[in-house]
Parts: C-alpha cells; sequence; structure tokens
C-alpha cells in the first residue's frame, strides 16, 4: 500500500523556516488538500512548486474525511496544510488524522514549525511544564471556566488570541491572576518580531493604551505564568479569612472547636493545625 496522508508544518511568518522535509513532500504528493489554497497557493509558487490544490478547511473536513480516507486508502498520496505552523495545532487537521487512523490509513506527520512551542521558549518561564488552551474563549461564561479549570495547574498556560481582543483578554486575565507575570508573543520569526513580558495587570495597562491608540496588529501568543509563591501565600491569607468568617458561625451552632477545624480543614483546604487555631479564636 503506498498511498498516505503527510501532514506538512508551514512556516508561522518567516519563509526560512520552511522544512526542507516537508518541501520534499509537497512536491512528490499526488495533491496538495490546504486550509487556503490562495495562502498555500502562495507558499508552493514561493518555492517554485507546481502542484493540484484542493480546499479542506475546518468546516469540509466532517463531510470529505471519509473520501480522503478512501482515496489514501486507494494509494493515493495526499499533502495537507494548514495556513501556518502544525496542522492540528488550533487548526484544521486532527480530525482528519484521527479518521485515518481509524481506517488503518497511513499517515506521516512532519516535524516543523509551531507558535506554542516557539513562544513559550521565548517567553522567558522557567517552568518546564506548559499547558496550550488554543484560542483563549471569548464568552465570559467561558473564559471562567476555562481558567477555573488550569488556576491551580504547576505550569505555564498558552493561549493564541487575535489582535482584536488581546486588550481585553489581557484584563481578564489580570484580574483572574494579579500576582502572575506573563509574555505577549507578538509576530513570532517576523520583522517586527515582540516580546513584551510584566506582571499581567502591567501588560494589560500597556496594551489597552495601544488599543485606544495606533491600535494593535499581528498574530498574538500569550504566556501566562505558573502559580507562584506570593499568588500562594494570598491565596492561603484569603481562605484563612474565609474560615474565620465560617468559624464564628458554627460556634454559633453550638458545635465543639474539634469539629469546627474538621470543617474548616474540609471546606477551605487548610491544614489542620491552621483550622484548629481558628475555632480556637471563635
Amino acid at each position: 500500500m503506498s498511498g498516505k496522508l503527510i501532514i506538512c508544518p508551514t512556516p508561522i511568518g518567516n519563509l526560512g523556516d520552511m522544512p526542507q522535509r516537508a518541501l520534499d513532500a509537497l512536491s512528490s504528493a499526488d495533491v496538495v488538500c490546504a486550509e487556503d489554497t490562495r495562502v498555500t497557493g502562495k507558499l508552493l509558487a514561493a518555492f517554485g512548486i507546481e502542484k493540484r490544490l484542493e480546499r479542506l478547511d475546518e468546516a469540509m473536513i466532517g463531510s470529505r474525511a471519509e473520501g480522503i480516507v478512501a482515496r489514501v486508502l486507494a494509494g493515493e498520496i495526499i499533502a495537507y496544510c494548514s495556513d501556518a505552523g502544525m496542522p492540528g495545532v488550533s487548526d484544521p487537521g486532527l480530525r482528519l488524522v484521527r479518521a485515518c487512523r481509524e481506517a488503518g490509513a497511513p499517515v506521516e506527520v512532519l516535524p516543523g514549525p509551531t507558535a506554542t512551542a516557539t513562544a513559550y521558549v521565548a517567553s522567558g518561564c522557567t517552568n518546564p511544564r506548559f499547558y496550550f488552551g488554543g484560542f483563549f474563549p471569548r464568552k465570559a461564561g467561558d473564559q471562567k471556566a476555562a481558567l477555573d479549570a488550569v488556576r491551580t495547574l504547576d505550569a505555564a498556560l498558552i493561549f493564541y488570541e487575535s489582535p482584536n481582543r488581546v486588550a481585553a483578554t489581557l484584563d481578564v486575565l489580570a484580574k483572574a491572576f494579579p500576582l502572575r507575570e506573563a509574555a505577549v508573543c507578538r509576530e513570532l520569526t517576523k520583522l517586527h518580531e515582540e516580546v513584551v513580558r510584566a506582571t499581567l495587570p502591567a501588560l494589560a495597562a500597556e496594551f489597552a493604551g495601544r488599543a485606544a491608540g495606533a491600535g494593535i496588529k499581528g498574530e498574538i501568543v500569550l504566556v501566562i505564568d505558573g502559580p507562584n509563591e506570593a499568588e500562594g501565600q494570598a491565596a492561603q491569607e484569603s481562605a484563612e479569612d474565609a474560615a474565620r468568617t465560617r468559624a464564628q458561625q458554627l460556634k454559633g451552632e453550638g458545635l465543639r472547636n474539634k469539629d469546627i477545624a474538621k470543617t474548616l480543614a474540609a471546606e477551605f483546604g487548610l491544614p489542620r493545625n491552621v483550622a484548629y487555631d481558628i475555632a480556637l479564636e471563635a
């Protein structure tokens, strides 16, 4: 069986980053499927590659995946490109790969440029782990749910964002993590590449000013540091303050100090000795 699907990464901004293996794959493929044939067409033209192009964006993959799989199983070599970076990383492609895997059709994924790893290293964050959340949610409820899910995660948090929404997103992040540092990575690998690192409140103020002025342009990746000692201390103090109020309530209900301490430890995640001291204070 000679057919296969080849996932081809493309530059996130600088043509010099185009992988040679991806160029070879695009040149030898029977057809190139692309998120946007206009974008991929320009890329192929830049490297002198003439190839039949078929549009296959996120909206089309669901209905066309079965046909692509059948063509691969029949012996066709199909290369797939998204507009930039690694297909499948907040880009179309994952469902296409899954469909091939489930049908036993060969898939080859070529390594190459991705804004996620580039921004993580460029940010200056020292946490050895990171969580990639894709594009930051637009709706307030979804934003809260996303941040609540990763609030205590011991890892850097990475989100993609558009220049039109980055100021508002930084404001949300600054309110959620006022004691954390972060980096705004803009136009990575391009001529006007910029990495701005500061506390989240400072970044929110900086980019609110830019948005109100000349505006903000370019592709953006946000990298937020993981929990730090100051944040942990603030959370502990907040929990203890809430526990003192709760202890007064429980004392008024006639509970013994031992039972109050047990309840406080369970409800606020406090060490038993701290919970018992608060019970005694009440």
